[in-house]
Order: structure tokens, then sequence, then C-alpha cells
């Protein structure tokens, strides 16, 4: 099942990435083995997440979540938390 998803690292700053097993993802971001961008600000925790039928369409909402400015993101985060 593949996901697009946005971790909040601990600086404050927003990671977006896709994967098949969200929650071996973000384990493998927590323990320093994921992203080099999260590696240097860990913890991070996951705020969003959205499930999509296709690899193809999670990579392509990646691509179009991370041309999101942050005042963007941070209402889509909010409109799950609601």
């Amino acid at each position: 099942m593949p996901y697009t998803y946005i971790l909040q690292c601990s600086d404050g700053s927003y990671y977006t990435g896709w994967t098949v097993d969200l929650e071996a993802r973000l384990k493998s971001h927590n323990s320093g083995r994921g992203s080099r961008y999260t590696r240097g600000r860990l913890p991070v925790t996951l705020v969003y997440w959205e499930f999509h039928q296709k690899r193809s369409d999670a990579r392509r909402r990646e691509s179009a979540i991370r041309k999101l400015r942050r005042e963007q993101k941070e209402i889509l985060i909010n409109k799950t938390s609601e």
C-alpha cells in the first residue's frame, strides 16, 4: 500500500516522502537510517499521510506536496487533525 507522508522534524521543518510501509519508514527515519535530511533533525513525528492505489500516484503526490509553501503544508496537516 503506497503512502505519501509528511514528517515534522525536531527543528520544526517538514520532510515529505512516500513509502509502501509507513510504520517501517518512520522507524528508519527515527533510527537515523532514513533520509539524509532527517538524520540531523531527529526525532521526527508523522503529522500527515495519504493512501494511494498506485506507487506512481504516491510519488506524484510527494512531488506536488514538496512544491507547496510551508503555510500550505500546514493547512493540509491541520485539515486532517480536525
